[in-house]
């Protein structure tokens, strides 16, 4: 909800008052917060009307009538969480708060079920050979293998669609045909799609060169071997709230070492920890990037999203991280085609 800092009302406002903030917001609640906005509770109108049977006045203040455990949800929740959270409690709306409870928005049921058309682009990598799938990309893109009843490529152009985005841009090398020939120009899908043709190999960022146009908004950069379920519209807003210039969607990965890892100083053996559970934050194949980033991409050169974003990190842009909390394979082996196989039509269906 955009007007969200409208409801906010502090603990001595009057019931009148409150009802006369509900009536013009217009989303049936206020939000009661003490001075540094750490939220003390919630009051709808039927809170007022609850009191005002019970014997309360209009002149009396809203702490008299709140609601003083409200449910909340944390504002580092993925939309879908949120989403899922409010339909099992049975509310239209939900505060958002952050670790130190102060509040930072507020959620309406209605913004979930209306999707806003998004002006931003969305760039797939979609070139690489895909040589580790061996013989099943021998004559097929890797973004062209069948997941489910359609390919790859069309289950990521449809999630993004599905989300509001309408313009894409996708570079294309290894049979390029095949994608062209099964997208066109995307009316069929609803979109518009135009091709990024790469020569040779530019790596994860270099096709951002081959651009025909500058953007005029911050545009989404993804590989096309991911399935996922995160709500990108969320990162994008995330991305334009903290001014970044790149953001770079993340994922925890552990790993468990299958060995005992030993600790010597001096051949001398401090200490032995067995199979030990190593955590790591790691890229999860997506990013979004300010227009002017592409001025740091060189034309017609292989170039690395990962060196991108170490240059942006020395030229001390500002860059952050976005955690994808969702359903989210990366499609790089074997077992991982089989798996997304076997999760289509429970996930996408």
């Amino acid at each position: 909800m955009k007007n969200w800092e409208k409801t906010l009302i502090s603990p001595e406002t009057t019931l009148h008052h409150a009802l006369e903030v509900i009536e013009q917001v217009g989303c049936q609640i206020a939000l009661i917060v003490d001075s540094e906005r750490r939220l003390l509770g919630t009051l709808s109108d039927g809170d007022v009307r609850r009191g005002l049977l019970k014997g309360l006045v209009l002149s009396d203040s809203v702490t008299t009538a709140m609601y003083p455990t409200p449910r909340c949800a944390r504002d580092d929740e993925d939309r879908q969480s949120v989403l899922a959270r409010m339909r099992q409690l049975g509310v239209h709306q939900i505060p958002l708060v952050n670790q130190d409870g102060i509040v930072t928005g507020l959620n309406i049921l209605d913004d979930y079920l209306s999707v806003p058309l998004r002006e931003n682009w969305v760039v797939i990598m979609a070139g690489g050979l895909g040589s580790r799938l061996a013989e099943l990309t021998r004559n097929t893109p890797k973004p062209m293998l069948k997941v489910g009843s359609r390919p790859l490529l069309e289950t990521i152009v449809r999630n993004y669609a599905e989300q509001g985005f309408r313009r894409f841009y996708i570079a294309v090398n290894f049979k390029a045909e095949q994608i062209l020939d099964h997208f066109g120009d995307g009316s069929s899908f609803g979109v518009e799609i135009q091709y990024l043709h790469e020569n040779q190999r530019l790596g994860t960022a270099g096709a951002l060169s081959l651009l025909p146009e500058r953007p005029t908004l911050p545009f989404i950069v993804t590989n096309a071997d991911l399935l996922t379920k995160e709500n990108y519209g969320h990162m994008l807003d995330r991305h334009l709230e903290t001014e970044a210039d790149a953001t770079m969607a993340v994922r925890n990965f552990e790993m468990r070492v299958p060995f005992g890892v030993v600790r010597s100083n001096n051949g001398q053996i401090e200490g032995i920890e067995e199979k030990p559970l190593q955590q790591f934050i790691v890229s999860a194949g997506t990013c979004i990037l300010s227009p002017h980033v592409l001025d740091l991409v060189p034309s017609g050169e292989f170039y690395d999203m990962p060196t991108l974003f170490e240059t942006l990190i020395d030229k001390r842009f500002s860059t952050r991280s976005h955690v994808v909390n969702g359903y989210w394979l990366d499609i790089g082996h074997l077992p991982d085609y089989e798996r997304a196989n076997s999760d289509f039509f429970e996930v996408f269906q």
